[in-house]
């Protein structure tokens, strides 16, 4: 009995002092993150040209004594840390690529760095907050390094380029990845992302089992008519009529065929060009726009039905049509299981009043294509000041987060890592 009550007080006050080391080592890292973080908003880079970013990412986590791969994806960073004891393989991934956005912000570290974009002159901006995610990344894989000994297993780290898409005629981001394998030596069981958000306070971490973020499918419609003068329609078959009939019909699928109380479900068409004059019904039309699905069964009606209703109607009115369609991300599907599992470590870090479910999103993320190979998880981190009622969204000049919300991005890591390959 005595022995084991002094074994009890030996554990706890083991736990004590452990937790406490690791708080230090939380509260030394976080004036590095901020550092990392300003460093890659001053010196952002396009998909698949990440090559400085890359560099500093990678020197980084040679000198914690990683195993280092480089030119992943072309620019791709993979760092391997192993435990001092054998597991399952855990990974957690940072996007590390900018936007051709120019910024507006008055920061002291704001981006001066202009380029020429699809044959236009623009800035490039950090405006999604993949600085801030490529810099907590490496601040995990530091804090990690250091407590070895409390892994049993072991960790990769994926950095990855060109989450924004890669230029047109080259392939990237998360797809070329997996192709080269980064899932694969040693082979992943479970992989863990995070979005820091302009819009979520401070503290908070948000999130959604299933499907959390859309499917993204970019289609394209080519209608065919018959060319005519514009003031004898008679004699013609018109495509831009054809057009707009379509347009009308396809809004049908998804306020009359899909059933919203299960996911939600966008079709929008974003541009639409035929003709040359005012008076000349031209000979052919062209419809681009995007499919927003959360559910695969629902994805799958909704394509059918837009190539069906595509032809019919074009039809119907003397032309024809033809429908494509390009998928651009998978639905981001974060896994039930593996939710239920985590979410004690991200209330241990965030306390439970903190992480709060959420209704999905039809926003679209690459990292989606890691999550139908193995379960995932994705969650949002809060970077807006406390206190605030507005943000300046995403993707736009005057993005800007509250740095002092990274460091819960680390602590959520960590603790998910130690959680996951430890029981």
């Amino acid at each position: 009995m005595r022995f084991l009550l002094i074994f009890s007080i030996f554990l706890i006050t083991f736990n004590f002092h452990s937790q406490n080391s690791l708080e230090n080592q939380f509260k030394d890292i976080e004036p590095k993150i901020i550092e990392w973080r300003r460093h890659f908003h001053q010196n952002p880079e396009l998909s698949n040209r990440e090559f400085k970013t890359a560099e500093k990412i990678a020197k980084h986590l040679e000198s914690l004594g990683l195993e280092v791969q480089t030119g992943v994806a072309y620019t791709g960073v993979v760092g391997i840390l192993k435990g001092n004891k054998p597991g399952k393989v855990i990974a957690l991934r940072a996007d590390i690529d900018a936007l051709p956005v120019t910024e507006r912000n008055d920061l002291p570290f704001k981006s001066e760095v202009k380029t020429t974009f699809l044959n236009m002159e623009t800035g490039v901006m950090h405006a999604c907050g993949h600085d801030a995610h490529t810099a907590i990344l490496m601040g995990v894989a530091e804090i990690l390094s250091k407590n070895k000994d409390k892994i049993n297993g072991t960790v990769k780290f994926i950095f990855q380029p060109a989450e924004e898409s890669p230029p047109p005629g080259e392939e990237g981001g998360s797809r070329l990845m997996i192709k080269e394998g980064v899932l694969e030596n040693p082979k992943v069981d479970a992989i863990f992302g995070l979005h820091i958000r302009s819009g979520v306070p401070v503290g908070e971490i948000h999130f959604k089992p299933g499907g959390a973020m859309a499917a993204v499918e970019r289609f394209v419609i080519n209608v065919k008519g018959k060319q005519t003068h514009g003031s004898e329609p008679w004699n013609g078959v018109d495509p831009i009529l054809i057009s707009a009939k379509i347009i009308d019909g396809l809004q049908t699928i998804i306020s009359r065929e899909s059933e919203l109380t299960n996911e939600a479900a966008v079709i929008s068409v974003g541009k639409i060009t035929g003709g040359v004059r005012f008076n000349i019904i031209p000979e052919s039309a062209e419809m681009i726009g995007t499919i927003r699905t959360l559910d695969p069964n629902m994805k799958s009606h909704i394509l059918k039905r837009m190539a069906e209703m595509t032809e019919t109607i074009a039809k119907a009115y003397g032309g024809s049509a033809t429908f494509s369609s390009t998928n651009e991300t998978a639905i981001t599907y974060n896994d039930h299981k593996l939710v239920s599992k985590m979410l004690p470590s991200l209330k241990k870090v965030a306390g439970d009043g903190h992480v709060k479910q959420i209704k999905a999103e039809t926003i679209g993320e690459d990292f989606s294509y890691f999550q139908e190979l193995v379960p995932g998880f994705y969650f949002y981190l809060g970077g807006m000041t406390k206190g605030n009622t507005e943000s300046f969204p995403h993707h736009t000049p005057d993005f800007k987060i509250d740095e002092s919300g990274m460091l819960l991005g680390v602590k959520a890591f960590t603790q998910i890592t130690f959680d996951y390959l430890n029981h």
